[in-house]
């Protein structure tokens, strides 16, 4: 019989203190208790990744295994270990149950007695619950934590700070780092100029041999952007500052001052900054409408995968230019893409036909359904 084992624990740290050898030690003896031997390659384990999810590697691998009915039998100490919410138990259990594997959990064994059936639901909408309790638990005491000015809302300092080693989120251990500190107010004095621009700060940066906050890094424009319109360096540290889903900046009054730490620049030099931003912001690349693109920010390059900008060469020439020939400040890359220009025209023409055609031939598009839910 081919037999697999899966454990999973949400944390590091739960990770370190052995939670998953646990639970395989557990499923181990019970695999010999029936006589079974598992093979290495069946144990599958997720160390540190919440059961909130479906994205996990070891949960990847064992769903790629049952796919290909190389599985009789699946052992799980707990329904909480494959999924914390009920929905995704209840589909891991359909998706691996019609290749034939049976799954086991030592915990309180299923079978599809109705009974079984209502308190396998019941644990999962009570795992569900606790999660949903943990979790809202914590975020009110980080938030009374950050309200009081006892915990910093940083994982790694801003460039220009240092934290306590011993003490890396109390604010009362945040200091200046006298290199970068004069790097930061060099930056905001510079670019303040009229005439000045992110692209040309970030080219006297390299020139001047300042090292960039990332050791094989290198400056870009929006690392530039991100320190030039952080708050921190006036000395006030907020939080929530950034809303993750749909990530976005959020409203002044949204935000949660959590300490006053050392000031790099003034208050006038920061705003005087925001202003020139917000000025050179409207004149962006992006929002030159000058020439009409039919796929504006829809265009991948088919040689490095980078998006595609709008260019026009002249009037009645247009081009789909891959970001990667831009300079390495721009592209991120150290050297030029060699894909070609795509002419605009030609491709919003193939594009066009090839959406007009679907519009009126629709059964074309059912059959790429039925190819897809047939695992096409």
């Amino acid at each position: 019989m081919r037999v697999a084992l899966y454990a999973r624990v949400s944390t590091q740290r739960q990770a370190q203190a052995d939670g998953v050898a646990q639970q395989l030690d557990r499923l181990q003896a019970h695999a010999a208790e029936q006589g079974w031997t598992v093979a290495a390659e069946n144990i599958f384990r997720d160390d540190g990744y919440s059961g909130a999810g479906l994205k996990r590697p070891g949960l990847e691998r064992l769903r790629d295994r049952a796919a290909l009915r190389d599985l009789d039998r699946l052992l799980i100490t707990a329904p909480d270990r494959l999924a914390r919410h009920y929905v995704h138990q209840v589909l891991l259990l359909e998706e691996i149950t019609a290749t034939g594997c049976q799954v086991e959990f030592l915990d309180r064994p299923m079978s599809q007695d109705p009974h079984d059936q209502l308190l396998l639901q019941i644990r999962g909408a009570v795992a569900e619950y606790e999660r949903s309790l943990i979790a809202e638990r914590m975020r009110r005491g980080r938030l009374r934590k950050l309200q009081a000015g006892l915990l910093l809302p940083w994982t790694r300092p801003p460039y220009g700070y240092r934290v306590d080693p011993g003490r890396p989120r109390d604010p009362a251990g945040v200091r200046c780092d006298d290199v970068e500190a004069a790097a930061v107010a060099e930056m905001f004095a510079w670019y303040a100029e009229e005439g000045r621009s992110l692209y040309g700060l970030a080219q006297k940066l390299r020139a001047d041999g300042i090292p960039p906050p990332r050791v094989r890094g290198r400056w870009h424009v929006t690392t530039l952007r991100g320190i030039l319109i952080n708050p921190v360096y006036t000395g006030e540290v907020f939080a929530g500052r950034i809303q993750e889903t749909p990530r976005r900046l959020r409203a002044r009054e949204e935000w949660v001052s959590v300490a006053t730490i050392p000031a790099i620049v003034s208050q006038e030099s920061f705003d005087r900054v925001q202003t020139k931003l917000a000025q050179n912001r409207q004149f962006a690349r992006r929002n030159n409408t000058a020439h009409p693109y039919l796929l504006r920010a829809l265009v991948s390059c088919g040689v490095c995968g980078l998006s595609c900008l709008g260019r026009s060469l002249s009037a009645r020439h247009r081009y789909y230019c891959c970001r990667g020939k831009l300079s390495p400040l721009n592209s991120y890359r150290d050297a030029p893409c060699p894909s070609r220009f795509i002419p605009a025209e030609q491709v919003e023409a193939l594009v066009w036909e090839d959406l007009r055609q679907l519009l009126i031939h629709p059964e074309a598009i059912r059959h790429a359904l039925e190819r897809a839910h047939g695992g096409h």
